[in-house]
C-alpha cells in the first residue's frame, strides 16, 4: 500500500479513527493488525518474514536479559544476526553474488557449480520483499543493544512486534531504536489538536514534494537513464541534477509522510532528514542525509571497527569499509558498491587533505564558515554528491559508464534540439518547484519555518494550507509511483 494511493486515503483515517476511539490498552493490537494488513497489501507472503524476524529477536533478547554475562549472551545474538542477515542475504543478496561469481569462474575459464535446486543455472526466484533491508535493521538494533546492556528486553511480544512492523515506517524508515519507539507503546496518547495539525501539515508537504516535485521530476530522469544509448550532454546533466532533487524529495516526503502519520497518534519517530544539499562537506551531508541510517551504520559497525580510536590508516579504512557496505545496504548491484566507495573515497579524501585546503583557505581569505568560502564548499559538496548519484540511478555498470562518458561529451548541437526539455508547462512547473524547494529550505535553515508561518495571521496560514493542498491536487502526478527507496 503506497502512501500515494487512494487505499491509503482511506486506511489511515479509519485506523485513526479507531485508534483514538478504543481504550488505550487495546490500541497495540489494533496498530498491529493495521501493520501487517498494510505490509500484505503488497505481497501477503511477506509477512512471514516479518514474524520470523520478530520470534527470533524477541526470543533472543528474553535469553539475554536473563544471563548477566556477556559472553553467555553471545550465542543468542549470533543466532539473531545468522537469522535477520540469512534472510536478507537470500532474498537481497544472493543472485547478485552468484551472478558475480559466476562470471569471476568464467573469466578465469572455470565452471561454475550447477545446483540443481535452482531454476537456472544460478539464480533463485525470489521476489525482493518490499523494505526487508529497514526492518531488519530495526529489529538487529534492538538485540545488540540488549546483548551490550544498553537497553532492556521487551516481555510483551505483541508491543514488539508492533516496534518491528510499524506501518508509518515499516517499508523506508526512519530506521528507530527500540530505546527510542518501544516505550512509546506502553504510554496512552489522548487525542491533541496541536499534535494533530502539525502531523497533518507534515504529511501534506511531504505528499507535496512526492508527488509535485519527485514524480515530476522523475518522468524526465527516467527518459534519460533508461535510454542511455539516446542522450548525451545537456540532457544528462540536466537528468542528474533533476535526480538529485527527485531523490531527495522522494525518500525525504516519505519520510515527512512517516513522521506526520505517527504523529497525529502522539509517537515522535526520528528526524531522517535535514535539508542536506546545505553540507559544506561530506561528513556534514552524512549528518544530514538519511540520518536514521547513517548513524546506525556508526553506532553498529563504524565504532565496533575501531572508529576513530585507531592509527590513521585504520581510521580512514573503518570510514571507507563503512561507505562500502551501507553502498550496498542500498543495492544488490555493483553501481551501488562504486556509489558507496565514491563517498568513502570522498570522505578519505577530505580528512587527508584538510590541512592544505585550511592553508588554502587562509591565503585566499576565505572564511569557510560564512560568505563566499561557505558557498563555495557547499557546492563542491552538492556537485561531488550528484556525481555520485549517476552510479546510484543507473540501471548496471555498463549504463553507468556510457551515463559517465556521454555527460562529458557536450555537443552544443544538442541545445538546438530539446525535444525532451522544450520549455513547456510541466518543464516550468518542475523548475518552479525546485526554486520554491531550496527557498523553503534555505528559510528553515536559517530559523525554523514554522516561526515564520506562526507569526502570519491565520487566515494567511490557512491560505496557504489550502494552497498547498490545491498545487497538489492540480499539479501532482497520481500514477501511483513507488517511492524509490521501497526497493531498498
Amino acid at each position: 500500500m503506497l502512501f500515494n494511493s487512494l487505499e491509503f486515503l482511506v486506511f489511515f483515517p479509519m485506523v485513526i479513527a479507531l485508534y483514538f476511539a478504543l481504550p488505550a490498552k487495546y490500541r497495540w493490537f489494533m496498530l498491529l493488525l493495521a501493520s501487517y494488513y498494510f505490509y500484505m497489501s503488497w505481497k501477503v507472503e511477506y509477512v512471514v518474514l516479518i514474524i520470523i524476524s520478530t520470534a527470533v529477536d524477541f526470543f533472543c533478547g528474553r535469553k539475554m536479559a536473563a544471563l548477566p554475562d556477556k559472553s553467555a549472551r553471545k550465542k543468542y545474538l549470533y543466532l539473531s544476526l545468522v537469522s535477520n542477515l540469512g534472510l536478507l542475504f537470500l532474498f537481497k543478496y544472493f543472485n547478485f553474488f552468484s551472478r558475480s561469481a559466476s562470471k569471476i569462474f568464467d573469466y578465469l575459464n572455470q565452471s561454475f557449480l550447477h545446483w540443481n535446486v535452482l531454476h537456472d543455472t544460478y539464480t533463485l526466484k525470489l521476489l525482493l520483499p518490499v523494505g526487508i533491508s529497514f526492518y531488519t535493521f530495526q529489529t538487529l538494533s534492538y538485540t545488540i543493544d540488549v546483548y551490550n546492556g544498553k537497553t532492556k528486553a521487551e516481555n510483551h511480544l505483541g508491543k514488539f512486534a508492533l516496534f518491528v512492523s510499524f506501518f508509518p515506517q515499516l517499508v523506508a524508515g526512519p530506521i528507530e531504536r527500540s530505546s527510542h519507539l518501544l516505550p512509546q507503546f506502553h504510554r496512552e496518547f489522548e487525542f491533541d489538536y496541536n499534535r494533530v495539525k502539525e502531523g497533518l501539515l507534515l504529511m501534506i508537504w511531504g505528499f507535496f514534494k512526492k508527488l509535485v516535485i519527485a514524480d515530476r521530476l522523475a518522468e524526465y530522469v527516467n527518459e534519460v537513464y533508461n535510454n542511455v544509448d539516446q542522450y548525451q550532454g545537456f540532457y544528462n546533466v540536466v537528468a542528474t541534477y533533476f535526480f538529485a532533487f527527485q531523490i531527495y524529495c522522494d525518500f525525504s516526503g516519505y519520510s515527512d509522510i512517516a513522521i506526520g502519520c505517527a504523529l497525529i497518534m502522539g509517537f515522535s519517530l526520528m528526524q531522517n532528514f535535514r535539508r542536506p544539499y546545505f553540507a559544506t562537506n561530506i561528513r556534514e551531508f552524512w549528518g544530514r542525509w538519511h540520518i536514521s541510517l547513517s548513524t546506525w551504520f556508526r553506532d553498529y559497525l563504524y565504532i565496533p571497527l575501531g572508529g576513530n580510536r585507531v592509527v590513521k590508516w585504520r581510521w580512514y579504512y573503518n570510514l571507507f569499509i563503512t561507505f562500502v557496505v551501507s553502498g550496498l545496504w542500498h543495492g544488490a548491484d555493483w553501481t551501488f558498491i562504486v556509489w558507496g566507495v565514491l563517498h568513502g573515497g570522498y570522505l578519505v579524501l577530505g580528512y587527508m587533505t584538510q590541512g592544505i585546503r585550511n592553508r588554502l583557505s587562509k591565503l585566499f581569505r576565505l572564511n569557510t564558515q560564512s560568505g563566499l568560502g561557505k558557498l563555495l564548499d557547499m557546492l563542491v559538496t552538492f556537485h561531488l554528491v550528484v556525481f555520485a548519484w549517476i552510479f546510484f540511478r543507473a540501471n548496471g555498470i555498463r549504463d553507468s559508464y556510457a551515463l559517465v562518458r556521454n555527460t562529458f561529451s557536450f555537443d552544443m548541437a544538442d541545445l538546438n534540439n530539446l525535444n525532451l526539455f522544450r520549455i513547456s508547462s510541466d518543464w516550468i512547473i518542475s523548475l518552479l518547484a525546485i526554486l520554491l524547494l531550496v527557498i523553503i529550505d534555505f528559510i528553515t535553515e536559517r530559523s525554523k519555518i514554522r516561526h515564520y508561518l506562526n507569526a502570519l495571521p491565520r487566515l494567511m496560514r490557512w491560505a496557504l494550507v489550502i494552497l498547498t493542498l490545491l498545487l497538489i491536487v492540480f499539479l501532482g502526478k497520481f500514477e501511483e509511483q513507488d517511492f524509490l527507496y521501497f526497493q531498498f
